[in-house]
C-alpha cells in the first residue's frame, strides 16, 4: 500500500452494506472481497457501514480501508472524505473523482472536455418529465447520482406519453438521447485498460440483469472490429485519467454498429465496480491472468490518502 508497510499481515477493514439503494450488492461485493483478502493473507474485519462508522474504525484501527460500498455515500466522495479525515489509507478513487463520476451530468462535461464522445442530455425536474416529453423520443431517464442502473426508464419512439416515474425518484433526473446498439465495457486497473466485454441481455441491462445469476451474458473479449476494440480501450483509459480515478474503474459504452466508430459513445464511469460472482471487472482481470485474490491485493497495495 502506498505509504504503508506492504506486509500481508496488515489489518484491512472491508467497508460494505451502508444505507444506499445498492446495499445488497455491496454486501455481496464485501463478502467476496473479504474472503479473497483473507486468502491473500490479510487480517480482515468486515464492517457494515452505518452512522457509527468513524467510531467503529477508531476501535478497529485498520491499516487500510477496502471500500466495497456502492451507490451514494460510499461511492460519491462522502466516505472518502471521512477516511481522509481519519487518515486511513483507502482503495479506489478519492473524494473529487468519486464525486465527479457519481454525478452523471458532470461526468459528461469531463468527457466532452477530454474530447470523448457523449450523447445529448439534460437535467430536468421529475415533475416535468412526468408531465411531458422533455426531449423527442427515444430517450432514457435515470437518476443523476445513482449507479447500477437503479431507476432507469426507456421511452421509445411512438410512446403514448411520458414515463410515469416512481414516487421515490429524485426531484431532478437526467434525460439523455437513447443510443441503440451493443453494450460494451472496459475495466481500467491502475493505468492499464484490461479488455472489452460485450454484455448480452434479453432486455434492458438493468439492476436485475447486472446482479442476478443468468440475468446477463458476458462475452470477453468482445467480438468486435479491431478499430472499435482499440477505441474502447483508449477511451476508457482517457476517461479514468480525466476524472482522476485511482485503483480500478469501469467505463460503459453503447455502440451502434451500423455507424462504425461514429456510433461509439461513453455512458458513465463506475469508480467502484461490482466485485460479485457476476461482476465484469473481476472477469476481465481473470482474462488478463490476474486472480481475484491478487486483484484485491493490488487494490490494497495501491491504497492511500490524498487520492
Amino acid at each position: 500500500m502506498a505509504g504503508g508497510s506492504g506486509r500481508t499481515s496488515a489489518r484491512v477493514a472491508v467497508l460494505m452494506g451502508g444505507p444506499s439503494a445498492e446495499r445488497e450488492v455491496s454486501l455481496s461485493t464485501g463478502r467476496e472481497c473479504a474472503s479473497a483478502l483473507r486468502a491473500a493473507g490479510y487480517d480482515v474485519v468486515e464492517v457494515d457501514a452505518g452512522p457509527d462508522l468513524s467510531a467503529r474504525l477508531a476501535e478497529i484501527g485498520p491499516d487500510v480501508a477496502f471500500n466495497a460500498l456502492h451507490g451514494r455515500w460510499g461511492e460519491d466522495g462522502c466516505v472518502q472524505g471521512l477516511l481522509e479525515w481519519l487518515h486511513i489509507p483507502y482503495t479506489y478513487s478519492g473524494v473529487l473523482a468519486s464525486a465527479l463520476a457519481m454525478d452523471k451530468a458532470r461526468t459528461k462535461q469531463v468527457y466532452a472536455a477530454a474530447g470523448l464522445p457523449v450523447v445529448q442530455s439534460r437535467l430536468a425536474r421529475s415533475a416535468d418529465v412526468r408531465a411531458r416529453h422533455v426531449m423527442p423520443p427515444p430517450y432514457v431517464v435515470k437518476p443523476n447520482n445513482e449507479g447500477s442502473s437503479v431507476g432507469i426508464y426507456l421511452v421509445l419512439d411512438g410512446a403514448n406519453g411520458p414515463p410515469q416515474l416512481a414516487p421515490d425518484m429524485p426531484d431532478v433526473v437526467m434525460v439523455e438521447t437513447y443510443v441503440p446498439g451493443r453494450e460494451l465495457t472496459v475495466a481500467v486497473l491502475g493505468d492499464r485498460p484490461l479488455c472489452v466485454t460485450e454484455i448480452l441481455t434479453d432486455g434492458w441491462y438493468d439492476y436485475h440483469a447486472k446482479y442476478s445469476p443468468g440475468g446477463s451474458r458476458h462475452v470477453l473479449p468482445a467480438q468486435i472490429p479491431a478499430e472499435i476494440e482499440a477505441a474502447c480501450l483508449d477511451y476508457a483509459l482517457r476517461a479514468h485519467q480525466a476524472l482522476g480515478c485511482r485503483g480500478l474503474s469501469r467505463t460503459d459504452f453503447r455502440w451502434d454498429d451500423t455507424r462504425g466508430l461514429d456510433g461509439l459513445i461513453l455512458l458513465e464511469t463506475n469508480t467502484q465496480p461490482g466485485m460479485t460472482p457476476t461482476s465484469l471487472a473481476p472477469e476481465q482481470a481473470a482474462h488478463c491472468g490476474i486472480t481475484f485474490p491478487d486483484l484485491c491485493r493490488q487494490l490494497v497495495e495501491d491504497a492511500s490518502c490524498d487520492r
